[in-house]
């Protein structure tokens, strides 16, 4: 099957900044939105680091290796890692604390080792912060930071 190349047009009105010239006057310290949205959470990090609600929240995308996306980025664009990573920090930062009870069915499925490390520094903290997480999974290394392993099926357990 032929599929086309993905086309990208800049608007001739706002040239590719999403907001008009009036929006684009008003500014945040001394950025504009467009600036903002551009920046990644990294650059927002330290931008925003006089907000207490706002710095949870970066810090948190930081710990899980998302630092490089920019805060406009559209969320169809993350890879399937990513979007994890981002559903669960999402979760921990809203979740009631130790009222949770997790259930994730092979979430390292094509992930990259680094990727897993970042979603391993999660599920800890989610946790730490006194929640249960149930996780089905193959790959050793989210099995080798289990706290308790239970081997399921056919030739699962100690024979």
């Amino acid at each position: 099957m032929l599929f086309f190349d993905n086309v990208e047009l800049v608007c001739p009105v706002c040239n590719g900044k999403r907001f008009k010239d009036k929006v684009l006057e008003v500014t945040l310290f001394d950025h504009s939105i467009s600036q903002i949205l551009d920046m990644s959470i990294t650059e927002a990090s330290t931008l925003f680091k006089v907000n207490k609600k706002l710095t949870k929240i970066f810090d948190l995308l930081l710990d899980v290796g998302l630092g490089y996306v920019t805060l406009g980025q559209s969320l169809t664009t993350l890879s399937g890692g990513e979007g994890q990573r981002m559903k669960l920090a999402k979760e921990l930062l809203t979740a009631k604390k130790g009222k949770q009870l997790f259930l994730i069915d092979e979430p390292t499925t094509g992930l990259h080792p680094v990727d897993i490390e970042h979603f391993l520094v999660l599920l800890q903290r989610i946790v730490d912060a006194g929640n249960t997480v149930i996780v089905v999974e193959h790959n050793e290394q989210v099995i080798r930071s289990a706290d308790w392993i239970v081997e399921l099926g056919p030739e699962g357990g100690e024979k």
